[in-house]
C-alpha cells in the first residue's frame, strides 16, 4: 500500500512522527509530499497534492496535516472521490476506516501529541473497511452529494 503524507508549516513535527510510524509497516510505502520547512504554505495546496495522488491512482491513501487538521480536512473533502476524516482519537480513526472507508486521515499538529498521533495512525492503517451493506449504501449516498 502506498500512502502519501503532506503537511503545512503548522504540522512539520507531526509529519515526522507519522512518517516514522509508517516505517513500522513493511508493506507500506510512504511518500513525503512536503512541506519541508517552517515557511508558511497554504494547506489547500497540500491537500490538493496529496489527494491528487489518490485520485490518479499513484497512492492508495493519504494523510494530511495542518495546525488543527480542520482546514486541510475541509480542503481534502472538496476533492471528488476523497473521504477525509479528521481524527484526534483512536476510536474515530478506526470508525473512519471501518464504517466510512476513509481514504484520507487528517490530524492537527498543534492539537495532538506524537504518542497519540502514532496510535491513531496505527489504528487507521490496521483497520479494514467492514464492507457491510449499510455502510456501502451510506458511502454511496455520501459520495453522490459531490454531484449536487
Amino acid at each position: 500500500m502506498k500512502i502519501c503524507v503532506g503537511c503545512d508549516h503548522g504540522a512539520i513535527e507531526l509529519k515526522k512522527t507519522v512518517l516514522a510510524v509508517l516505517q513500522e509497516f513493511p508493506d507500506i510505502e510512504a511518500e513525503d509530499a512536503g512541506t519541508y520547512s517552517g515557511e508558511s504554505v497554504d494547506y489547500p495546496d497540500i491537500a490538493q497534492m496529496v489527494c491528487g495522488k489518490i485520485i490518479s491512482g499513484e497512492a492508495d491513501r493519504g494523510i494530511v496535516l495542518c495546525g488543527t487538521g480542520i482546514g486541510i480536512s475541509i480542503a481534502a473533502n472538496k476533492i471528488k472521490g476523497i473521504r477525509a476524516a479528521l481524527c484526534h482519537d483512536v476510536f474515530s480513526a478506526r470508525m473512519s476506516r471501518e464504517h466510512n472507508d476513509a481514504n484520507v486521515l487528517a490530524m492537527g499538529g498543534r492539537v495532538i501529541g506524537a504518542g497519540p498521533a502514532g496510535e491513531i495512525v496505527r489504528a487507521w492503517i490496521s483497520t479494514e473497511f467492514s464492507n457491510g451493506e449499510r455502510h456501502i449504501r451510506r458511502i454511496e449516498k455520501m459520495m453522490a452529494l459531490e454531484n449536487k
